[in-house]
């Protein structure tokens, strides 16, 4: 009985070890939690009125950008909270730990900010043209993906040559591809625009460890070998 409540304190120690070594990733996650929980709770057109006034539009943009910028953080329009946590466990937790708090708030918002600029700037062009429908100056856009985007596109720097440029053509195939497909969403130019973002970074990445991954390898397979005996195999 004592061996298993000492290996259930050094699990929860570790498990609190890890979320304080990633504050803000954590505490996001547990607003994101909270929002969600309104999100499915409330009416449908109660939601709509909640996510109208915080989304990244034109109209708000203009008339209340400070709201509309920080507000759409912390909704995930009406979607689901667990994805959202196993995306941030791959991708945030990582970049914060890497980067320390401070760096990877500049990284993130500056890519939710300037990607969310661009693309709405965009769409305000086409309507301006005629070219787009104007309700989208209405439009519900709420989310958390342009940050993410941006951080994923720092994270590059953390892998060595020549896994980083992989690691860049995966990411690039990732987020540019909806550009090759009509119609182009103002959503896809900001998702691609973020991860370039995140990609111009390099500066906060500099002098940053980077990921030893035959060290991670090797670590997981003594991990695994201790935990099943190994069994070898003869050429016949």
């Amino acid at each position: 009985m004592t061996s298993v409540r000492s290996r259930w304190r050094r699990g929860l120690g570790a498990v609190a070890r890890w979320i304080r070594s990633a504050p803000v990733t954590y505490a996001w996650l547990v607003i994101l939690l909270a929002t969600t929980i309104v999100a499915h709770r409330v009416s449908p057109q109660r939601l709509d009125r909640i996510l109208g006034k915080r989304s990244t539009n034109i109209d708000n943009l203009l008339h209340d950008p400070v709201r509309a910028i920080f507000g759409s953080l912390f909704w995930l329009d009406g979607a689901y909270w667990i994805p959202y946590v196993v995306g941030f466990t791959v991708f945030l937790v990582p970049a914060e730990r890497w980067l320390g708090s401070r760096r990877f708030v500049v990284v993130g918002l500056s890519g939710h900010i300037l990607a969310t600029l661009v693309s709405q700037g965009l769409v305000g062009a086409e309507i301006a043209r005629g070219d787009a429908n104007p309700s989208l100056t209405y439009a519900i856009d709420v989310g958390v993906s342009y940050f993410m985007a941006s951080v994923i596109g720092i994270l590059a720097y953390r892998f060595p040559r020549p896994r980083r440029w992989v690691y860049v053509a995966g990411a690039t195939v990732a987020f540019c591809a909806p550009l090759a497909v009509a119609p182009v969403t103002f959503t896809a130019i900001g998702h691609a625009s973020a991860l370039l973002i995140g990609f111009a970074w390099y500066p906060m990445a500099r002098g940053r460890p980077m990921l030893d991954v035959e060290a991670t390898v090797r670590r997981l397979r003594q991990r695994s070998g201790a935990a099943a005996p190994t069994v070898r195999h003869r050429n016949s």
